[in-house]
């Protein structure tokens, strides 16, 4: 019999949202707008070229992150999703008996990376579901190799200012890798200024990773970038896959980033239905932090009552996400969805209430 090597063997399978038939979803954190029409016709018009394998040094969308976010184009990589990036980040910089420090509520793909390389993947806590920089630095071992953060935070849609992530870092270790992850950035740009934190990677310790996959409603894309120190670049590309995004992906990320009024415009209107139905939601009397995402974390009362909401939402054809699986059983996530789709999903939650 062929068996796995024991660490994989001990490892669970990433867990996607359990989605099934006949549902809609507002547990994957997709866009509730379209991409850019300007980017699908572009990728339309590239298709007969899918015999050529796409360019490995992704230059017209490098230069295309470079002429919004400014910087240096070679310092830039890509992947496929920003969690390719984040993947190769551990897999370069940690190893067996090595620690990765998360937070109570990160991304949990960080801890199954970490397994993947039989490092320790440790949590520091998260105070009022939200990051906190003096339990981050109080966890920090001499065997700590890698800090992971989200900002904002996913699945609390809360933020710290960037003045708490650049306290962070002078407070960690100069041989300690800094991720910033910021998958969920272009709906907080507008509070905090992105510039401050790409500069950290100046430093030669940090790296900030973003997606397309969320505001720019291309998720199945799959097209994520990061901002890399050079030597610390170099040393990932190694892993990363090469040809690894496709020639229609390439093409339309690259003109969905150019194409910042329909961000703007998909930002706005999501923020709107989604502070619309937190409000609905505290009027129920149910707690929602302030989220800076596209998606809403609602507590309940406890777990039972967690439980109750979701069983009537996914009878009435609706699917949240479930947070057991981070300690948050008295919680659901939703990701916001059309005006509609909100208002039918809060009805449900007041007859729940009631």
């Amino acid at each position: 019999m062929i068996r796995a090597v024991e660490h994989v063997r001990a490892m669970a399978a990433y867990a996607l949202a359990d989605l099934g038939d006949d549902v809609i979803s507002l547990a994957q954190n997709e866009s509730a707008f379209p991409a850019s029409s300007i980017a699908i016709d572009a990728a339309k018009a590239v298709l007969d070229q899918m015999p050529l394998y796409p360019d490995p040094a992704w230059q017209d969308l490098r230069e295309a992150i470079v002429e919004v976010h400014g910087g240096n184009p070679d310092q830039i990589l890509c992947g496929s999703g920003s969690m390719e990036l984040i993947g190769c980040l551990i897999r370069t910089f940690a190893g067996q008996g090595d620690r990765v420090l998360g937070t109570d509520y990160g991304y949990a793909y960080a801890a199954s990376a970490t397994a993947q390389v039989q490092a320790d993947y440790v949590k520091a806590r998260e105070i009022d579901l939200k990051v906190s920089v003096d339990d981050i630095l109080a966890n920090v071992h001499p065997e700590t190799r890698i800090v992971f953060v989200c900002n904002p935070g996913n699945p609390t849609g809360t933020i710290i200012p960037n003045a708490e992530i650049l306290r962070l870092r002078d407070g960690l270790p100069n041989n300690c890798l800094l991720i910033v992850d910021q998958a969920y950035a272009e709906f907080s740009d507008d509070h905090q200024d992105p510039a401050e934190i790409f500069a950290l990677t100046e430093r030669g310790d940090t790296v900030v990773t973003r997606t397309f996959s969320k505001a720019y409603g291309l998720a199945g894309a799959r097209v994520g970038w990061g901002y890399f120190p050079t030597a610390i670049g170099l040393e990932v590309r190694k892993l990363l896959n090469p040809n690894n995004i496709s020639i229609p992906s390439q093409t339309m990320a690259a003109v969905a980033m150019r194409d910042q009024a329909h961000l703007r415009s998909n930002v706005e209107q999501t923020a709107a239905i989604r502070d619309r139905f937190a409000e609905g939601c505290r009027g129920l009397g149910l707690f929602i932090p302030e989220s800076h995402t596209n998606f809403v974390l609602i507590r309940f009362a406890d777990s039972n009552a967690a439980q109750r909401a979701d069983e009537a939402l996914r009878s009435a054809g609706f699917m949240m996400r479930g947070m057991g699986g981070y300690g948050l059983s008295d919680c659901l996530r939703a990701t916001i969805c059309s005006e509609d789709i909100m208002r039918r999903c809060l009805d449900i939650l007041e007859e729940v209430k009631a």
